[in-house]
């Protein structure tokens, strides 16, 4: 079985065209303004969480890690969590820092849960919540880790296996909010 990246998931639910031009037909990637202001946030805002409080995440104590690499072999997955919080408790929750203002991305909503299923795997234990740290408005958005999301979080990692196995470009998301910043955009010539 192939390892998938996490952010695998996430590019597929945005487009599932981005994995078929990524395994299928790789292509040179444009680093698009959005993608280099994004990494240089990431920076900035690890810089900053690792001298605030856990307030903002609801929790008293406990300690953060920044870029977790998670792995698993029985999901044919692996990633870079931006941070994980391990509480007082014990409880661990999973971060992800996003450049959106945006609090309906499903395809953030189903990476959280992806790294959420790795955290319970590596710590044997469940991980129940997550957060969402949207970078512009410095928002925390609490998440409920849910069976249902771990079903869907299965069921696409199925899916983007079927589309790198058949090799046949997939039907691109109608959005063309979605396409302007795309990496890949000069390869859908199938776009208007």
């Amino acid at each position: 079985m192939i390892s998938l990246r996490v952010s695998d998931l996430k590019q597929y639910i945005y487009c599932p065209r981005i994995i078929y031009f990524y395994y299928v037909l790789p292509i040179p990637r444009r680093v698009t303004k959005k993608m280099e202001y994004g990494r240089l946030e990431h920076f900035e805002v690890k810089q900053l969480e690792k001298r605030r409080k856990l307030k903002a995440y609801g929790l008293l104590d406990g300690a953060r890690d920044f870029q977790v690499f998670l792995q698993s072999s029985r999901l044919g997955l692996h990633g870079q969590l931006d941070m994980a919080i391990t509480a007082a408790s014990g409880e661990v929750y999973p971060v992800e820092f996003k450049h959106s203002i945006s609090r309906k991305g499903l395809h953030q909503k189903y990476q959280l849960a992806a790294y959420a299923m790795l955290l319970e795997e590596k710590f044997e234990k469940p991980v129940r919540y997550g957060f969402i740290y949207l970078i512009p408005s410095k928002t925390v958005i609490p998440l409920e880790i849910t069976v249902s999301m771990r079903e869907h979080v299965k069921k696409v990692l199925s899916a983007i296996r079927k589309v790198i196995a058949g090799e046949k470009i997939p039907a691109y998301v109608r959005s063309k909010q979605r396409c302007i910043d795309c990496e890949f955009k000069n390869y859908c010539a199938d776009l208007e």
